[in-house]
């Protein structure tokens, strides 16, 4: 099983780790479209006022032009100890045993807007940008990322993909259609029988699950193997048998 993960705005800053090495990074085909980007940003922040505008940065935000100016040489963290936010909180990484983040290394990637997806471990500098952000000189991001992320998800060849991520990074990558895939939203029950999408407690539903995958790491590689699990685990999962979108209702 793969997950793919979005990741936060909010980040932890500093690190210990050495700068960034792009090429110690998942899914080596992404190089040249992560160097590039990794250009426009550094570019950018040499016109701090410009910068502010493009990053839909306020007042108060303006060190985060700083930040990007120095993306390589700047220390770095693992990628899940380096988000913060509602996700990240519940799914609390930097507690879990050695097993378990081994496990995540392994089934996780975090799809970054200046990276596209990265392995759960991989060591990432603290950065500012959006899912939306465009960058001058690149293309829209979609135009930027979205194909060669689909062609290097499809070369991982994962047996099976869970989808947990935003539909702006979505956008940015589409899973290839080779891969049998699942996205998941996050539901509560309503009047009627019907179920109400859920906001925060979505982002903190999907934290919490991937937790208790790593602690639990079952051996899932289909649909069907996950929806199993969960029922086993006593998780309620609402979608019909060859549907590309699941339902978990809290």
């Amino acid at each position: 099983m793969l997950i793919l993960l979005p990741p936060s705005e909010t980040k932890q800053p500093g690190g210990s780790g050495k700068p960034l090495d792009l090429d110690a990074l998942a899914l080596p085909f992404l190089r040249p479209q992560r160097e590039e980007v990794l250009s426009a940003l550094i570019a950018l922040s040499e016109n701090p006022d410009e910068a502010a505008r493009v990053l839909g940065l306020g007042p108060r935000q303006r060190d985060e032009v700083a930040v990007n100016a120095a993306l390589r040489s700047a220390p770095t963290t693992p990628a899940v100890d380096r988000y913060t936010g509602v996700l990240f909180d519940a799914l609390d990484a930097p507690t879990l045993d050695a097993a378990a983040r081994r496990w995540l290394k392994a089934h996780v990637l975090i799809h970054s807007a200046p990276f596209g997806p990265v392995r759960a471990l991989d060591p990432l500098p603290n950065y500012r940008l959006g899912a939306a952000a465009r960058l001058p000189g690149l293309a829209s991001p979609n135009k930027h990322w979205a194909a060669a992320v689909t062609d290097a998800l499809a070369a991982s060849a994962p047996p099976f993909i869970l989808d947990l991520r935003s539909h702006a990074y979505v956008a940015l990558g589409p899973v290839p259609g080779t891969v049998p895939a699942v996205s998941l939203r996050v539901v509560t029950d309503a009047e009627g029988g019907a179920v109400r999408a859920l906001n925060h407690f979505n982002k903190h539903a999907k934290g919490e699950l991937v937790r208790r995958l790593a602690i639990e790491r079952p051996r899932v590689r289909s649909v069907a193997g996950f929806r199993q699990w969960a029922d086993d685990a006593g998780l309620r999962l609402i979608g019909d048998a060859g549907s590309a979108e699941l339902d978990l209702v809290v």
